[in-house]
């Protein structure tokens, strides 16, 4: 039987290292707790989406703030599965998917680095629905967003 930690830990590492898209965008777990979730992401050449102005591509805006929402939903379901195996947990962690994604675009996505921030609005047995924000270095707002999450 898995220690919260223990699987914390493992949805940390799953989300930064397994999933290969969330790799090639660089995804980088910043915070996990129980109902906010931050992550990192790195500016580099090919996350660009307008080369004239060298600004992030709206899809990454959008993989990020999903990938943080899911990932924030996941930590719902972690906390009612503490005391089950790894194993056990990365079997219904991967059943899980985005029902519903709402990203407003508010500013070009200019940085060296942006976070994204994640927060539970309501877990219930099926449905988990997350509001998510999307800053740069110098937290300028770029985007927000809604997400639904399939969590049962």
């Amino acid at each position: 039987m898995a220690e919260l930690d223990t699987l914390l830990a493992f949805l940390k590492e799953m989300w930064e290292t397994r999933l290969p898209f969330n790799r090639v965008l660089g995804f980088q777990v910043q915070k996990l707790e129980r109902e906010s979730v931050r992550v990192r992401v790195d500016m580099k050449p090919d996350l660009v989406g307008n080369y004239l102005h060298g600004t992030l591509h709206g899809g990454v805006i959008s993989a990020v703030l999903d990938a943080a929402g899911g990932m924030n939903a996941s930590l719902g379901v972690l906390h009612k599965m503490e005391g089950c195996s790894v194993d056990e947990a990365e079997n219904i962690l991967t059943k899980m998917g985005t029902i519903d994604l709402r990203v407003d675009f508010l500013r070009p996505g200019r940085g060296s680095y942006f976070l994204a921030d994640s927060m539970i609005m309501r877990t219930g047995n099926k449905v988990a629905v997350t509001r998510m924000e999307f800053h740069n270095e110098e937290n300028i707002l770029i985007a927000v967003g809604t997400g639904t999450y399939i969590v049962g």
